[in-house]
């Protein structure tokens, strides 16, 4: 199968299964029942898999940290074809679904076997920003402020135009106050750093330019392969908070202390797709209207290069 060929079919496989998982966690928005709501997701896109025309397996899923229904790594799906690496957060954002906030959506990336990285449940430091800059512009071990400035640099902006996202945790503070006191401004985000990545892809859309912290680093991975398709750049290092995490890791054959590059974490081509389930910055939420559920996506394959906005209706069961 040519290229191309299996760029379509990824790209419909991934389509459908955020689309299917959005409706069936919106349909809970607001109840406060955040694992109901990551248990709907989860079983609904594990339905579209089934069926799907590959041999799927999961190495991202959902993390064991919180103790979430989950797809499981290691998790065969799909009816038979091109062996496929299988990314998924059925529900990226459990809490904002369930307070019906801004930003949860669902997402998964797809790649040819061995294309992601295999990356152990635990925290992973990440910075990442989108396309058009020079390669090697920003560099985990440089400071945030050389960061920003560099950045703002690049852009031909001063540091005050540039917008950083973190997750709003007490780990976290040193950052932000460094941020602040280069001149940069900050949004904080109480869950979802796969959507802080993400925006970093389309920063004039999410006013978000560059995203810094730590968080998971199975979500870092599925952060990767948007910020691959789209042409940015990303760097991320493995933080594990525990003797017994470390040594999760090195069974697994990573070296902790070593950064991760984009092309480690996403080797080749890919596809990422991603959908809303509540109001966001850069989705709109499932709208159930009549016997039609409305739902919001983005679907980018690097195999063709296509990035593609998508209004889908569904009819409800």
């Amino acid at each position: 199968m040519n290229k191309a060929a299996t760029g379509m079919i990824l790209t419909q496989i991934a389509q459908t299964a955020t689309e299917v998982a959005a409706i069936a966690s919106a349909r809970l928005r607001g109840f406060g029942r955040k694992n109901d709501a990551d248990q709907a997701a989860v079983d609904a896109m594990r339905r579209s898999f089934q069926d799907a025309p590959f041999a799927g397996k999961v190495v991202i899923g959902e993390g064991e940290i919180d103790e979430a229904p989950m797809l499981y790594i290691g998790e065969e799906l799909g009816a038979g074809g091109i062996a496929v690496d299988i990314a998924v957060d059925p529900l990226e954002g459990t809490k904002l679904c369930a307070h019906d906030a801004p930003n949860a959506m669902t997402v998964v990336a797809l790649a040819p076997k061995g294309g992601l990285l295999h990356a152990p449940d635990m925290y992973m430091d990440k910075l990442a920003i989108g396309p058009g800059y020079p390669p090697g512009l920003i560099d985990l071990d440089l400071s945030p402020t050389e960061n920003v400035t560099r950045l703002a640099k690049a852009k031909g902006v001063p540091v005050s135009a540039i917008r950083a996202c973190l997750l709003d945790r007490e780990r976290h503070h040193g950052i932000i106050e460094e941020l602040r006191r280069a001149g940069a401004g900050v949004r904080l985000i109480p869950d979802g750093d796969v959507a802080g990545v993400f925006w970093t892809t389309e920063a004039a859309r999410s006013g978000v330019d560059i995203y810094f912290g730590s968080g998971g680093a199975p979500e870092g991975v599925l952060a990767a392969a948007a910020i691959r398709c789209a042409g940015g750049q990303m760097q991320a290092r493995l933080k594990p908070e525990t003797p017994e995490e470390e040594e999760r890791a090195r069974k697994m054959g990573r070296d902790v202390h070593a950064k991760l590059t984009l092309d480690q974490m996403v080797s080749g081509d890919v596809v990422f797709a991603a959908s809303g389930v509540t109001h966001g910055s850069m989705f709109e939420g499932v709208h159930f209207e009549g016997d039609g559920a409305h739902v919001d996506s983005l679907v980018w394959d690097s195999f063709t290069g296509r990035r593609t906005r998508i209004r889908s209706v569904w009819a409800q069961a």
